[in-house]
């Protein structure tokens, strides 16, 4: 069986809005790393478009979106080639390497991936998370957790059931201070 794996960036203060962190040369690496470790990532709508704006190279013009810098570009290699799964209700298709799951479908589905053969699956956002986490689906957190205060959301599992007990299993530190802790379920 497969874990699926949770990872986010998220201000000292619990935001994980993209736009609350900088990016640096180092994460991109790291996130690469974590990426290319991953047999597939799961997505939702908002963080498959997000992602997609941010990193896809259009085949026909193999010009890189605005934007994206030099040392960004390994990460935007590794996302592109990764074979996603987007979980939405609105969306009539997907590309970019990418298998549509619908919501009423989403457990028996996530179930289904984790029982085949492989290192792993990637899960990242914060309405989809949720929505893992109270299947009890999600087998290890990650948090990116950086030096600063955003003073506003979102936040990750706002709303959440029940606790979810963890235990740290990794952590690594990071030349701009953030700190990435990861954790398993307690059992």
């Amino acid at each position: 069986m497969r874990p699926l794996r949770f990872s986010i960036n998220v201000t000292l203060d619990g935001c994980v809005d993209h736009n609350a962190v900088e990016p640096d040369e180092e994460m991109h690496h790291y996130s690469a790393r974590i990426i290319e470790q991953a047999d597939a990532l799961i997505f939702g709508r908002v963080m498959y478009e997000m992602m997609q704006g941010a990193f896809r190279k259009p085949a026909e013009t193999e010009i890189w979106p605005d934007g994206l810098v030099e040392w960004m570009r390994p990460f935007a290699r590794t996302i592109n080639a990764a074979k996603k799964y987007v979980v939405s209700d609105t969306l009539e298709r997907v590309d970019w390497n990418a298998e549509l799951i619908r919501g009423d479908r989403l457990e028996e589905t996530v179930r289904q991936l984790k029982q085949e053969p492989g290192d792993g699956l990637y899960v990242a956002g914060v309405t989809l998370p949720l929505a893992l986490a109270e299947l009890g689906l999600i087998d290890e957190y990650e948090f990116i957790v950086h030096p600063r205060l955003a003073g506003h959301g979102p936040t990750p599992f706002a709303g959440l059931s029940k606790p979810v007990d963890l235990r740290l299993v990794g952590q690594q530190e990071f030349g701009s201070g953030a700190v990435a802790m990861r954790y398993e379920l307690r059992r």
